[in-house]
């Protein structure tokens, strides 16, 4: 067993790799960091010239790289069968809670979010004044995905992937754990060829006095969470990423009608 331990979009990440010489190994994984940097150059907002960051300080982006506008395309999907739960223009709503942490929470810090405010294709992705974007709730899995697509590529097999999000590929069966954020484990589940992904609200506190976390309801951003955690598995970790975000937000009854648009998803921990 071969191990890599790096970061991507600021979060710990991980390798596994079996049947691999080390040396061969090192190459691989010269290529995947520089997959990863390329990538956070389209999705974090914490790289200053980001392709992410560029459209919110404009509201404009020409020619937008394909993997973002893929992205943009699965957010639509998600906010549409969540019922506007899962919408990655709640990017003002949650710097205004980031930048006030610790004080009293006033509705006029709150801009408006909306899946309608934006528009985007192959020319140019563009968001009404005011608006921006987060993608951190579905890019971590993407990028899961990314990098499996590239493995698969140097014909590799029997790997585990963890870049925030988890990815098993190949036959072999992966055991993986679930934990809440104080690392309590919940769930043991084994992966094979597929995703998982698992979201916990409250792991970053956003307003300690109103008890909000990082997901946020865009329909009513002053609702406290409805879970700790929603873990989910599925054929892709974007998918996976996205409806374990979403869910989060959604009752019970509702997650139902959610999930029939991603029948090869399933909820793995709900707490």
């Amino acid at each position: 067993m071969i191990h890599w331990q790096g970061r991507a979009l600021g979060a710990a990440a991980s390798m596994q790799l079996t049947g691999l010489e080390a040396d061969k190994a090192q190459g691989i994984f010269r290529t995947v960091e520089r997959e990863i940097a390329r990538l956070e150059r389209i999705f974090s907002l914490h790289h200053p010239q980001s392709q992410i960051v560029r459209l919110n300080r404009a509201g404009m982006l020409r020619s937008p790289a394909p993997e973002l506008l893929e992205v943009l395309s699965l957010s639509g999907g998600l906010h549409r069968a969540s019922e506007g739960a899962f919408d990655p223009t709640i990017q003002p709503v949650w710097q205004g809670f980031a930048t006030a942490t610790g004080q009293d929470i006033a509705p006029d810090l709150l801009a408006q979010p909306g899946w309608h405010r934006l528009r985007f294709d192959a020319e140019e992705i563009r968001i009404e004044q005011g608006g921006a974007l987060t993608l951190n709730g579905i890019a971590q899995g993407y990028i899961t995905d990314r990098i499996a697509a590239l493995l698969r590529s140097k014909g590799l097999s029997d790997v585990l992937i963890d870049m925030g999000e988890i990815a098993a590929i190949g036959s072999k069966p992966w055991q993986v754990g679930i934990a809440l954020p104080d690392q309590s484990l919940v769930n043991r589940i084994t992966l094979s060829d597929r995703a998982l992904a698992t979201s916990a609200p409250m792991g970053t506190v956003l307003s300690p006095a109103a008890g909000l976390g990082h997901i946020i309801d865009p329909r009513d951003p002053m609702a406290p969470p409805r879970y700790q955690l929603v873990s989910v598995s599925a054929n892709t970790a974007a998918v996976a990423d996205g409806l374990s975000t979403a869910l989060c937000l959604l009752p019970r009854d509702k997650m139902v009608g959610c999930l029939t648009s991603y029948p090869d998803a399933t909820i793995e921990t709900l707490i």
